[in-house]
């Protein structure tokens, strides 16, 4: 079932202490509300409005850097409205499935998303939810009874409705009242709503000590996977090569579709491998003549697009080229500029070695000559 996505993150978070408000506080280096619209793009969202405060909309932009398929709106004074803000910013027609996610609980993840998503198919809405496995107290100071828990469970978010059902459940609810989820307001309108799974990962982000314990837990929701990809292209006929980005000049031109840039090439192929998103041939037909002569520079910002509208940060890449000549050494420094450049990385962060194969085979007679390239991604578990 496919399915969008509403990231309510317009709150102060007082409880949370002094500084920023908790969606917009770093978490393990990412901020907190990233996480979450990072999190729902993985599982399959085809689009995520983030409902922000008025004056966090820049803010939005720069914490959401990079990812496809997101837009920030305005909220409202109360999470209500700041709900129905975003329900009115969505694209998608009444009958789409819409979850509603509060930014401060950061790990959601795929399996969350489908189990509810399961559940939504025969009811309402649908909510993850926890029983509650405490003995319950009533009381201020001293005790004035034992609760039974009984039947209790613990909502948490995202919860899940067709658009049409959660807006008109809302046109319905008294402006005087303040629903505590938005489960509540289509109990009220008669909607039936399942309970699915919860998971005490989808942990709400509260008070100071929340935060603390979600950076132990932040490594274990990213995964570091790695893609490899190789290229080779022919000389001919040129008095240049373009290898890494940078044009070289040289007795001859390199062979190819596009500017034959081999160190791109392979590049492209690592991190279409480390996505899981196939390779260069498939995104760009060596047989279309829209890709003839064009910079490989497009092909390789388009694994980027792809690899962060996953939720991907790329964090390293490693290039080798393979060839007698030209010599590499004296643009090496212009090349991992460039890499860096586009991949979104700091120099640091980008490998260009070189290497001859010994007058062998064919880039040793200097027929042509090879690439291959590692790239690393930090994706969602």
């Amino acid at each position: 079932m496919s399915f969008s996505a509403v990231v309510v993150a317009a709150g102060v978070g007082l409880r949370a202490g002094p500084g920023d408000p908790k969606a917009w506080r770093l978490l393990a280096g990412r901020p907190v509300v990233r996480w979450s619209v990072e999190g729902l793009l993985a599982a399959g969202a085809e689009e995520v409005v983030v409902v922000v405060a008025g004056d966090r909309l820049a803010a939005a932009d720069e914490a959401l850097a990079g990812l496809l398929g997101w837009r920030a709106v305005a909220g409202g004074e109360t999470r209500a409205l700041s709900v129905q803000a975003g329900l009115a910013a969505l694209s998608c027609g009444g009958a789409q499935a819409v979850l509603v996610h509060d930014a401060a609980r950061p790990f959601v993840t795929r399996a969350h998303v489908e189990r509810l998503l399961a559940a939504l198919a025969q009811a309402d809405g649908a909510v993850p939810a926890l029983p509650v496995p405490d003995t319950l107290k009533r009381g201020e100071g001293l005790i004035a009874a034992t609760v039974s828990r009984e039947g209790l469970s613990r909502a948490q978010t995202p919860q899940a409705f067709r658009l049409e059902t959660l807006v008109s459940a809302y046109k319905a609810w008294p402006a005087s009242e303040e629903p505590t989820d938005d489960a509540s307001v289509v109990e009220r309108a008669g909607g039936r709503v399942a309970l699915s799974p919860g998971d005490p990962m989808l942990m709400k982000l509260t008070y100071p000590e929340d935060f603390a314990m979600a950076e132990r837990l932040a490594g274990a929701q990213r995964i570091v996977r790695t893609g490899l990809g190789v290229d080779a292209h022919r000389f001919g006929p040129g008095d240049a090569v373009t290898l890494g980005g940078v044009k070289i000049a040289h007795d001859r031109g390199l062979i190819g579709h596009s500017d034959a840039d081999a160190g791109l090439h392979a590049l492209t192929d690592a991190l279409l491998g480390a996505i899981a998103e196939g390779d260069i041939g498939q995104h760009f037909p060596p047989t279309a003549a829209e890709w003839r002569g064009v910079s490989s520079d497009r092909f390789l910002l388009h694994a980027v697009n792809l690899a962060r509208a996953k939720g991907g940060q790329i964090v390293h890449a490693d290039l080798t080229l393979i060839c007698e000549r030209p010599k590499i050494g004296p643009h090496r420094d212009a090349m991992r500029a460039r890499i860096a450049e586009l991949l979104g990385l700091r120099v640091d962060q980008v490998s260009v070695k070189a290497t001859t194969t010994e007058g062998m085979g064919f880039t040793g007679r200097e027929e042509g000559l090879m690439a291959q390239a590692v790239v690393s991604v930090e994706m969602p578990a």
